[in-house]
């Protein structure tokens, strides 16, 4: 990362307010870095105003450096100290617990990186980039509902959140899918209530075979409608006509598997690529 022009030497230096944090990219791994260049701005002239003789406050420029300079094991190791020093200035040590966040984030550390993001937001709960970074670790834990709770936070601090915005939405619709899925799981294409047939109440005294059944019945509808013309479709539901109708037959005779029977049918209608 850059945070302006290098000298000759190689060493980073601050033009201006080159990096500011609202343009910084909102995701959880670039987090602490896009922060250094501020923070490396407010470290060297909190340094330079220094009085001799005075309690100096524990200094972030080690821990600027390796941030800046990408080098996750660093960062870890110095800001670590930097945040574990009872010296550091809060501003420092949240700036700290982001970089270090990002680091572990990096090194898929997970765990780590969402632990100082905790301390992050109750050192100060207003950190609307803080939330949607940790909303973001925990959605890839497969937390949900703690994933959308911090999205959601992010946007109420932040209504103009663009990052914080699109994870609340992509997850909001993820929720929705698998709430509907849900709501169906289990239940075959027709209604047990009726159920009159004995591989009828098996179908429904079986999730999986439930399951399989609304496929086949879901995949049927699917391919009837985008038949290429009447005759096609005719013919597709007459061959599911006919599998009801062996199924319905064969059910309970020795050798008859319905599961495998249920599964080559799901394979006929969609296909060996499952289209």
């Amino acid at each position: 990362m850059v945070c302006g022009r290098q000298r000759e030497t190689g060493g980073p230096r601050i033009e201006g307010n080159v990096v500011s944090v609202i343009d910084m990219r909102r995701n959880s791994a670039t987090l602490g870095a896009a922060l250094v260049c501020v923070w490396l701005s407010a470290g060297v002239a909190r340094a330079t105003s220094s009085e001799p003789g005075k309690d100096v406050q524990a200094d972030p420029g080690p821990c600027v450096a390796a941030a800046a300079a990408a080098d996750d094991d660093k960062t870890i190791e110095v800001c670590g100290a930097l945040i574990d020093n009872e010296k550091t200035a809060r501003p420092d040590r949240i700036k700290a617990l982001t970089a270090r966040a990002g680091a572990y984030d990096r090194k898929q550390m997970i765990d780590r990186a969402i632990a100082d993001y905790d301390t992050v937001l109750r050192l100060d709960p207003s950190l609307a980039d803080a939330h949607n970074a940790r909303g973001e670790l925990w959605r890839r834990k497969g937390d949900r509902p703690k994933a959308i709770m911090d999205f959601g936070a992010a946007v109420k601090l932040d209504p103009n959140h663009a990052a914080a915005k699109a994870n609340y939405k992509s997850l909001s619709l993820e929720l929705e899918r698998i709430g509907a899925m849900m709501a169906v799981a289990g239940k075959p294409s027709f209604d047990c209530r009726k159920a009159r047939r004995p591989v009828e109440k098996a179908i429904c005294a079986n999730p999986e075979l439930a399951d399989l059944d609304r496929e086949i019945g879901a995949s049927t509808f699917r391919a009837v409608r985008e038949a290429k013309d009447p005759r096609q479709a005719r013919e597709l539901q007459r061959a599911q006509d006919q599998f009801i109708v062996r199924r319905n037959a064969e059910f309970g005779k020795p050798g008859y598997d319905l599961q495998k029977a249920m599964r080559e049918r799901l394979q006929q209608i969609n296909g060996v690529d499952g289209y």
